[in-house]
């Protein structure tokens, strides 16, 4: 215990230096260095990529470590963004300024669709709802922003599947439970890679009651000003009201969203 406590006593010290050298601003470059990886990187990766002492990188990351911003990758000795680092950046986006900005946007979509809308982001190897507007019908699903969805049996989820390096991919695929959550969730991990390749080339994620009986699921990319897809817009249909050919036909006031709500996600630099 005492040594932790004298570490962070110097990290402290460290940080209060007001040089582009401080513990403060390394530590800054080293969640930018990781969050924009696809990969795990190792403290070695890390000082190459930020030109700075294996030492220092290596203290700072197992501090970082050590309260949850990062983690190692299963397995391995390599970093991986921690829970808490993940859920800062989730909470960021919903409470972000831009907020009501976005929500107006997906109420406009709901009054249009009649069925309820969503905006989602990844964290880690989960899709989290960082907007939701529901639909005025009887029947539908209550969600709240901040609710966690599995990413392989999910239109957004399988999205964001289908726009990751291949072995960045297949490392969350096997890293995490694959269970049926009805009679048409695929738990079959190549059977998902090949849909996944025919989901990139459509550019939508879809959903045919694989994650809840009765429902359909469409999501679109949402993408920053790097071009790199930092969200979905997503929409829930009811197979009682709707049919697949008439939710496909949602698709173009989806992009349109979507290309909105980039701007908002933009302006933050997502």
């Amino acid at each position: 215990m005492k040594n932790k406590i004298t570490g962070y006593d110097e990290f402290i010290r460290e940080s209060t230096n007001s040089s582009k050298d401080s513990a403060i601003t390394r530590a800054i470059e080293i969640l930018f260095a990781l969050s924009s990886s696809p990969e795990p990187l190792s403290a070695i990766g890390v000082s190459e990529k930020l030109k700075i002492p294996k030492a220092s990188i290596h203290r700072l990351m197992v501090h970082l470590e050590s309260i949850g911003i990062l983690e190692r990758e299963p397995g391995s000795k390599k970093f991986i963004t921690g829970q808490r680092l993940n859920n800062l950046a989730i909470e960021t986006l919903i409470n972000s300024p831009n907020k009501s900005m976005r929500h107006s946007i997906l109420e406009a979509l709901v009054s249009d669709l009649k069925e309820t809308c969503n905006i989602t982001a990844l964290a880690g190897n989960k899709v989290i709802y960082i907007d939701r507007v529901e639909s005025q019908w009887p029947l539908r699903i209550h969600l709240q922003p901040g609710s966690i969805v599995p990413i392989y049996c999910g239109a957004s989820g399988k999205l964001f599947l289908s726009y990751m390096p291949a072995q960045q991919r297949r490392r969350i695929l096997n890293s995490i439970t694959l269970v049926k959550y009805t009679e048409h969730t695929i738990i079959n991990i190549e059977k998902i890679e090949k849909e996944l390749k025919k989901i990139r080339s459509q550019n939508y994620g879809l959903d045919i009651e694989e994650f809840m009986q009765g429902l359909i699921g469409i999501a679109v990319p949402i993408f920053n000003r790097n071009n790199k897809i930092c969200g979905t817009v997503s929409i829930h249909i009811p197979t009682v009201r709707h049919d697949l050919s008439e939710a496909i036909a949602c698709i173009p006031k989806l992009r349109i969203a979507a290309e909105k709500i980039s701007q908002t996600f933009s302006r933050e630099d997502i």
